[in-house]
């Protein structure tokens, strides 16, 4: 049974769907008006990391994110640039969903624009308004908020306590405030102003308030209850509290079963060692792009999956090596059992003292142990996802294995049917865990995160012009082999110390020369 932490109930609770065997999620998207921080991208990389393993557990998911692509910050942005808030918000939208992928996040089943679904809002304003929930003045909408006894229950606000969280969430413009009999209330529809995008509405020309959309796409598209609603912690005040509020009242309904909130994220200040809010005004404002242009997709996610997702996330330059070096440890499991699997010397299942070419004896895989270890990864993996996600654990689990099975294939060259089918059952354990996670460890196993910089070390010392970094480092190891044989020694020398200084280390086994990478 998954367990996972209730915003609402502030607790862990067996997570149950409302239809078996499917769960329907709806995650906040972004306002397009800028490129996405990284703050942004925990939350995402977090949710995602959460439908995998739902989808490996056997459930059918239906993933829907919303993008709002009308908003004062949009509007602003175009008018600074002398552009439509449309082009704002189609750039924008293109540049979140490249973003996205190369972040290794999964595209959602359902991707709904806020401008394409006016007519879904104005009809859930309109129950609104008729079930006594919401009023018109002057061509704005509100809800009335003291109609609904349940708010405030998601935050844990009292609700007289929450009115200056409100404060700049109400209409905008001067003299708009005295249109609203509360001031707690807020805007499901807004007049229009000169110059901004306007749809036609029984109120007049406007545009919807920002908590309206996602109950009117997620009701849409999911139907209610739906199973999980998701966020960063931000959003529980006022966002998915004004969600909750206006779909219930509209609907008779429960919103959503389940609230997830990820944790808000941090950086450390390379200088005074401090944790500080990422901010524009501190200098520490950091777009995932630009991250993703120092830093490889698997390693960011890999620190990120390395504090639980309701934590708070310190990022830094240290905290990022010290995650790549970790993710590098995994990879290299990866490519020594490929290794063996690839070079141990075949041997029949009679053959008790094995024997390599060389008249060696042949060390050989325990199988026994292997398999049996197998079933603990998987047992201990799934028992640490299925307490709220708890991904820092299940890493942990792997990190385990990854200790054990280097400890137990060390040595080993010969290999029988049942020995390659225990190493190849440990790599595909690995490969398969982490892909639960987002990360592929077998691209990792097949070379691709070895350093560009070996491509120009193989062109000079072994004549490859090519640009792919794992033949590159297969033509090196052969430049190697040749130069040993025919007593080059200072070409091997220098095609091993050249490795090196990338971070590769060479063992010379009776299979061949094997070879691993430490970044």
């Amino acid at each position: 049974m998954i367990k996972l932490y209730d915003t609402r109930l502030r607790q862990k609770v067996d997570f149950e769907p409302v239809k078996p065997g499917k769960v329907a999620m709806y995650v906040c998207g972004p306002t397009v008006y800028n490129r996405i921080h990284i703050g942004n991208a925990r939350t995402f990389i977090s949710f995602d990391m959460i439908r995998r393993y739902l989808a490996w557990r056997g459930f059918e998911v239906t993933f829907v994110q919303n993008v709002t692509d009308v908003d004062d910050k949009i509007i602003k942005r175009a008018g600074e640039e002398d552009r439509t808030a449309a082009e704002v918000a189609e750039e924008y939208t293109r540049l979140f969903i490249e973003d996205m992928r190369a972040a290794g996040v999964q595209d959602p089943d359902i991707r709904p624009k806020a401008t394409e679904e006016i007519d879904t809002m104005i009809a859930l304003i309109e129950r609104l308004i008729e079930r006594g929930h919401a009023y018109a003045a002057e061509g704005d909408v509100y809800f009335d908020v003291r109609s609904y006894p349940g708010y405030g229950q998601l935050s844990g606000r009292d609700v007289d306590e929450a009115e200056s969280g409100h404060r700049e969430l109400r209409a905008d413009g001067q003299g708009l405030e005295d249109r609203k009999r509360d001031e707690l209330d807020f805007a499901l529809w807004k007049a229009a102003k000169p110059g901004e995008p306007a749809w036609p509405s029984p109120w007049g020309a406007g545009r919807p308030g920002w908590h309206i959309e996602c109950s009117a796409m997620s009701e849409k598209y999911l139907g209610l209850p739906f199973d999980i609603h998701g966020g960063g912690a931000d959003l529980v005040f006022p966002h998915h509290e004004n969600e909750r509020a206006q779909s219930e009242c509209a609907c008779d309904s429960t919103f959503a079963n389940y609230w997830m909130h990820s944790g808000m994220l941090q950086i450390a200040n390379a200088e005074t060692g401090e944790t500080e809010k990422m901010s524009k005004s501190l200098n520490n404002f950091l777009l995932l792009h630009e991250v993703l242009e120092q830093v490889r997709p698997a390693a960011l996610r890999m620190l990120m999956l390395q504090s639980h997702y309701r934590s708070p996330l310190v990022f830094g330059e240290q905290r990022v090596n010290e995650a790549d070096a970790a993710l590098t440890r995994i990879e290299n499991a990866v490519r020594a059992l490929d290794w063996l699997l690839e070079t141990g010397t075949p041997r029949g299942e009679a053959a008790l003292v094995p024997e390599t070419a060389e008249g060696e004896l042949a060390a050989v895989l325990d199988a026994a142990a292997l398999t049996d270890r197998v079933a603990v990864l998987r047992a201990n993996f799934t028992e640490a996802m299925d307490d709220d996600f708890n991904a820092p654990a299940a890493l942990g689990e792997i990190f385990s294995f990854v200790s054990d099975v280097n400890a137990l294939v060390a040595d080993a060259t010969a290999l029988a049917a049942e020995e390659a089918a225990a190493g190849r059952a440990a790599r595909d354990a690995i490969v398969e865990l982490m892909d639960v996670l987002g990360i592929d460890v077998a691209a990792a196993g097949a070379g691709a995160a070895y350093p560009v910089e070996v491509v120009a070390l193989a062109a000079d010392l072994a004549g490859y012009e090519g640009d792919d970094p794992e033949i590159a480092v297969a033509h090196l190891i052969e430049a190697r082999a040749t130069a040993r044989a025919e007593k080059r020694w200072a070409v091997a020398d220098g095609v091993r110390d050249g490795l090196a200084a990338l971070g590769f280390t060479i063992e010379d086994t009776p299979q061949g020369a094997r070879v691993s990478y430490e970044g």
